[in-house]
């Protein structure tokens, strides 16, 4: 969808029909309001609580809606006592998905090993605990987070190689040509598009008119706007 037709969009559903209220809205209030309702739409989709106890990839359509911001990169690893650490993650990093590595050992070619992403505090218990504790042989080990590095466990007992981290990214801002880009204070040099199919993007409309009109106290269009998004997600 191209920015004039979204912009046109979010005027639409903030006015009051045949009216022009709210077109003083500036550029970069639009701006800011779609890309934190982007962002809370992307949390939505991945996040787990015991409310709602989905999960990232529970359907077609979700893989479908959020496969384009999930990659899959090489990343550095560094060998220390007990475990292997990486490299900082990436600065588009958002939330983890999955480690793909492979297990060394002398008397064996490489193995790929299934990697779980544990809690920091569970370290100790996981290494001492048969079932749990890294296995060259039964192909599994663990991994934490922390200081935004990622730690994969060996209890020395076999060397890692050709680490892959699997992530998804923040999704891509948007920006209109010639509006003020809060972040730096200086006019974006291009239109920068919503990188979602229309039909997410249109969810991602409401959620931005739902925050600006809770900012402006419009609350008829805000709960139009808040049971739409929910109805359609």
């Amino acid at each position: 969808m191209d920015n004039n037709l979204l912009r046109i969009k979010i005027y639409e559903r903030l006015n009051k029909l045949a009216s022009f209220d709210y077109d003083n809205i500036e550029c970069w209030q639009i701006v800011e309001a779609f890309n934190k309702a982007q962002l809370e739409w992307v949390r939505r989709q991945i996040h787990v609580s015991p409310t709602h106890p989905e999960y990232d990839e529970s359907s077609k359509m979700q893989i479908d809606d959020v496969q384009n911001i999930l990659l899959s990169d090489n990343i550095i690893i560094a060998k220390r006592d007990l475990y292997y650490e990486t490299e900082l993650i990436p600065d588009d990093y958002l939330y983890f998905k999955r480690m793909s590595i492979k297990g060394i050992k002398d008397c064996c070619p490489p193995r790929a090993l299934t990697v779980y992403l544990d809690e920091t505090a569970d370290v100790d218990n996981l290494l001492s605990d048969e079932f749990k504790k890294p296995s060259y042989e039964w192909e599994e080990t663990f991994c934490t987070m922390q200081s935004n590095k990622i730690r994969i466990y060996t209890n020395n007992e076999f060397e890692l190689d050709d680490a892959v981290l699997t992530y998804y990214r923040k999704p891509r801002p948007i920006q209109f040509l010639g509006c003020i880009d809060i972040s730096t204070g200086l006019a974006a040099g291009a239109d920068v598009t919503c990188e979602f199919k229309d039909d997410v993007t249109e969810l991602m409309i409401d959620g931005a008119v739902a925050i600006i009109a809770g900012d402006i106290e419009s609350f008829n269009q805000m709960q139009r706007a808040q049971q739409s998004q929910v109805s359609n997600e």
